[in-house]
């Protein structure tokens, strides 16, 4: 039997044994079979046969899957489909080993985090909604002003209190225009309030009135809203204002930090800022800004107009 036929022969029994005795769905034995019929191109083209595959083999496949533009996650897919085929081809007694063990996929870069533009986050902070309940609207235009302007997380903003107390987890002073708020780890931290942000919150603090809740951001019953709450009422007031993406929380954090890293370039102000533990953490805004900046030259440099169509 030749080499191509032999090969066929066991990728056939394989896909007939998961089909089988393993009782994968169907759409997953396709997938394994083209995977398998990739690992055959390679072998073919490397003239060697499956049972004489090696781990150096499959590295060099990887690398060349990896250059011709497939994702990590794409590679790490097939090598577990790869992975398979050689435990079966062990317990068959073709192999002495599997080859695919200890092989990896590249790293997939992390995504980078959904920051809004400058407009879009200055539309969302000066939106007014006219046909709102004005303390549902001076409620949801003051969370929307602390979590752009202070780059707080959802958690930190559930937790402010009215007015400092030893029980308050975070609290707003507006006098000395600061924010203090209980991150992650219970790390406590302490970031300035903008001059909108103060104004905002001071509109919301009249419009809500005496209270028995501590809580600074309250429902209707007097409770205190929960991050789910808060997400969808963002999430409403960000289609009523004509953006084309619906906004969640953390968004407007990350557009915070962009923003303050593009005009300042300060990115040891932005860790402490958002209260990052480690400046690794912070430095996924560089990329968010290289990006703005590479936008830039692609729009106004004369040798990068040939890039535009």
């Amino acid at each position: 039997m030749t080499l191509v036929a032999d090969g066929a022969a066991r990728i056939e029994r394989y896909l007939e044994h998961v089909r089988v005795e393993k009782r994968l769905a169907q759409r997953t034995v396709e997938l394994y079979a083209l995977d398998l019929a990739k690992l055959s191109e390679f072998a073919k083209q490397a003239g060697v046969e499956f049972e004489r595959v090696t781990s150096a083999h499959i590295r060099r496949w990887v690398a060349q899957m990896h250059s011709g533009g497939r994702s990590g996650r794409g590679i790490a897919l097939i090598l577990s489909g790869w992975r398979g085929f050689y435990n079966w081809l062990g317990r068959e007694g073709v192999v002495a080993s599997n080859p695919v063990v200890d092989v990896r996929a590249p790293k997939a870069p992390k995504p980078l985090p959904k920051a809004l533009s400058v407009d879009d986050s200055v539309r969302l902070a000066e939106f007014e909604d006219g046909d709102a309940d004005p303390w549902l609207e001076a409620r949801d235009a003051a969370m929307v002003e602390l979590l752009y302007g202070c780059g707080l997380r959802v958690g930190e903003l559930v937790g402010l209190d009215v007015a400092a107390s030893t029980q308050a987890r975070g609290w707003v002073d507006l006098e000395a225009g600061e924010a203090h708020v209980l991150g992650k780890g219970s790390k406590r931290r302490t970031v300035p309030v903008g001059t909108k942000a103060a104004q905002a919150l001071q509109h919301w603090l009249a419009a809500r009135g005496a209270q028995p809740t501590p809580a600074l951001f309250t429902g209707r019953h007097g409770t205190r809203l929960t991050a789910q709450s808060i997400w969808a009422r963002l999430k409403r007031r960000s289609r009523i204002a004509g953006l084309a993406t619906p906004v969640h929380p953390h968004m407007l954090r990350h557009s915070f930090a962009s923003h303050v890293l593009q005009s300042s370039g300060d990115l040891r102000a932005v860790q402490e800022l958002l209260g990052h533990a480690n400046i690794t953490t912070t430095q996924v805004y560089t990329r968010l800004d290289f990006q703005h900046l590479a936008k830039a030259y692609d729009a106004a440099h004369p040798r990068a107009q040939r890039k535009r169509k």
